[in-house]
């Protein structure tokens, strides 16, 4: 008789529970302290967040592709290979440039928001974000999924006595219930077809279903992917994006913009790749769609906000991430019709790191325009460059890096990377839209680009900017320099299974 105990890996599994723990450490403190020392809650869930991407740096000296927190190495709940250290790195520095966005932002926003429970919510859902990419089952990608999303909705509400962030949290809680609701309707078919929830067995088993239970395994599969569709804003479940990203904190909407993306993208690659590759017949194509229509629904949007400069910068953003969202399931969708899906899905989680560095930068930047400004428009940005020359040169290299222009190489080679795997899969067709696609963000972002270097009638608005959020722009901008000058950093995981 086998051994019920089990020996863990506590280094393996240290990221996501550092994050948790010190969350409840910061519940717990903020019982007791005064007011006054309340600031260094901020400080403290800064540091947990450090540590808890620092503990990523020894897994990379360790083969721990086999470590299985529960089952057998063929059938396991937690599995800390190269595909979850990479996403648990984007996720935990996402959190960390977020903290750095809130530290000096929590009195300023309307409202004045409570910081225990923000820092405890932020953690928490920092944690269930860094769990997800490790999980091997179908049950426990659900509860990390939902110890994500559960936190999040919190956080964009938190405006106490404020409609519109009221309306954005129940807008993104119906979407994300309904997503979720969606997902175990299909899940639950998939197990009735398989007897199994680990990922590894539902691939072993689907093939074999036949006879009546085929058109239920269909279903099942269907009803997965649509779920983690909502969770990626792909076109048409993206209609909550830019009222939540308006409505919600300005670190929250960045938090959101990344963190939130991958999060739905990580678990949207672990159920095509890894659970359901026999079906690539059925979530190829339908994500190819999915991909060109988000694509293009999300620039055409974000091309009406740059039509009047009295729009919101936020929501051009939000609209732009819709469309990066386009590009980011191009290499999921050619993954069903290539002969390698782990190299495909790299060219994802190489776009998504570009993405992750640049967009928080863009939104660091906004969060410092909107220091003295309450409706951040489009319009406050002209003159940037007279006022803050670098935080003007800052948001142009980041806007470049995401329309795919020198100096911001690492944004073009990203794309080239993407765009040559839907040709190498056959999707031209795709490849075409995605090229009409990136002619359109050019204009949306050169239009802004050059609004910050326009003359700006009356003085130059002053911009103070806090040493947290200088430390959020220095680390964004120098991320984006060296991934620029070095962009086989990251383009490297195109060339290697990730799995």
């Amino acid at each position: 008789m086998s051994s019920l105990v089990q020996s863990v890996d506590w280094l393996a599994i240290a990221p996501p529970v550092v994050a948790a723990a010190v969350g409840l450490a910061i519940l717990v403190a903020d019982l007791f302290l005064p007011d006054a020392r309340k600031p260094l809650l901020g400080w403290t869930a800064v540091a947990g967040l450090a540590a808890s991407a620092a503990l990523l740096l020894p897994l990379l000296d360790h083969d721990r592709s086999t470590f299985c927190l529960t089952g057998s190495p063929h059938a396991c709940s937690y599995t800390a290979d190269r595909f979850t250290l990479v996403v648990q790195f984007l996720v935990l520095g996402g959190a960390l440039l977020t903290a750095l966005l809130s530290v000096t932002s929590l009195k300023d926003e309307r409202g004045n928001l409570p910081e225990g429970e923000f820092w405890f919510l932020l953690l928490s859902s920092a944690a269930g974000a860094a769990l997800l990419p490790a999980s091997r089952d179908l049950a426990t990608l659900i509860v990390a999924l939902e110890v994500a999303s559960l936190p999040a909705f919190a956080l964009v509400g938190l405006r106490h006595g404020d409609r519109r962030s009221s309306e954005a949290a129940l807008k993104f809680f119906l979407s994300s219930v309904t997503a979720t609701a969606v997902s175990l309707m299909g899940i639950s078919f998939v197990y009735a077809t398989t007897g199994t929830l680990y990922l590894t067995q539902v691939a072993d088993r689907l093939p074999h279903v036949d006879g009546q239970f085929h058109t239920l395994a269909q279903t099942g599969v269907v009803l997965t992917l649509i779920g983690f569709a909502f969770k990626t804003a792909a076109v048409p479940f993206h209609f909550w994006v830019p009222d939540t990203y308006v409505g919600a904190p300005l670190p929250i909407a960045a938090y959101l913009s990344v963190v939130g993306k991958a999060v739905g993208f990580s678990g949207l690659i672990l159920v095509t790749v890894v659970a359901f590759p026999s079906y690539a017949d059925v979530w190829g194509p339908a994500l190819a769609v999915l991909a060109a229509l988000t694509m293009t629904v999300g620039n055409v949007g974000a091309l009406r906000q740059q039509a009047t400069r009295a729009y919101s910068a936020v929501r051009l953003l939000a609209w732009s991430s819709v469309g990066q969202a386009g590009y980011l399931l191009v290499p999921i969708a050619a993954a069903g019709y290539a002969d390698d899906p782990q190299k495909a899905v790299g060219s994802t989680v190489a776009y998504a790191l570009m993405y992750g560095a640049v967009n928080l930068g863009a939104f660091a930047v906004a969060a410092l325009v909107g220091r003295t400004t309450s409706g951040n428009r489009l319009a406050d940005y002209r003159g940037l460059y007279a006022s803050n020359p670098l935080a003007a040169l800052l948001l142009a290299f980041f806007l470049l890096c995401l329309a795919g222009l020198p100096p911001g190489v690492i944004g073009l080679f990203a794309k080239v990377t993407v765009f040559s795997t839907a040709v190498d899969a056959g999707l031209g067709w795709l490849a075409v839209v995605m090229a009409v696609n990136v002619a359109i963000a050019l204009y949306y972002y050169l239009q802004w680009t050059a609004l910050l270097f326009r003359a700006r009638e009356g003085e130059p608005v002053k911009h103070r900017v806090p040493v947290p959020l200088t430390a959020a722009l220095a680390l964004t901008g120098v991320i984006g320099v060296v991934l620029s000058g070095a962009p086989q950093l990251v383009l490297r995981f195109t060339a290697t299974g990730l799995f």
